[in-house]
């Protein structure tokens, strides 16, 4: 499946504000793959397909998840979680799509986790400042994500943890395991000569 069959695809199963949601995140994913470095294809079909999941009903995707025998522990949180690993899923097995780093940048795209590949990260990225985003704080992560993706990710994750923490919601262990990671990786730039 290439680009344009996958973008056609999207826009038959989702409705219209989340097939324009993922347009931002595509345009975003683009932009920011060819500052930093990426495989510009890859996180384009990464970005299309990141919500491919996303209307499935809860009893679908719990299903899957159970006979996929993904992580037990997203059954015990909010499931809007469940739509990443299974949207992956759903791309390896129905649209046949091989890369593991593309599957990877879908699985993880709302927890992170830790040493995501450059494509996670973008695609992570990509869908937290889309244009369409409109949230306190999401102008100063979209500036930093064009200048320094590293920079961008800590401040996106510690801003998606405060926001949990607000609402009295649990932390997925992925994304402390993210923060975790990202915050040991700026101590490690710190010490280490330029």
């Amino acid at each position: 499946m290439n680009c344009k069959e996958a973008l056609a695809y999207v826009k038959e199963i989702l409705p219209e504000r989340r097939y324009e949601h993922t347009l931002g995140v595509v345009e975003t994913a683009k932009s920011l793959a060819g500052k930093h470095g990426a495989d510009v294809s890859k996180a384009e079909m990464a970005a299309i397909l990141h919500d491919i999941a996303k209307h499935h009903s809860r009893d679908d995707m719990k299903k899957i998840i159970e006979q996929e025998n993904f992580d037990s522990r997203l059954l015990l949180f909010h499931h809007e979680l469940w739509h990443a690993p299974v949207g992956a899923y759903l791309a390896k097995v129905t649209l046949n799509i091989e890369s593991q780093d593309v599957l990877n940048a879908i699985r993880y795209h709302t927890t992170g986790r830790a040493n995501m590949s450059l494509l996670e990260k973008i695609v992570y990225l990509a869908d937290y400042i889309e244009p369409g985003r409109k949230f306190s704080g999401v102008e100063e992560v979209r500036a930093l994500a064009h200048e320094d993706l590293e920079k961008a990710l800590r401040k996106a994750v510690k801003q998606s943890i405060l926001f949990l923490l607000q609402k009295k919601q649990r932390i997925f262990p992925d994304t402390l395991e993210c923060y975790n990671d990202v915050m040991l990786q700026k101590e490690k730039d710190k010490y280490e000569p330029n």
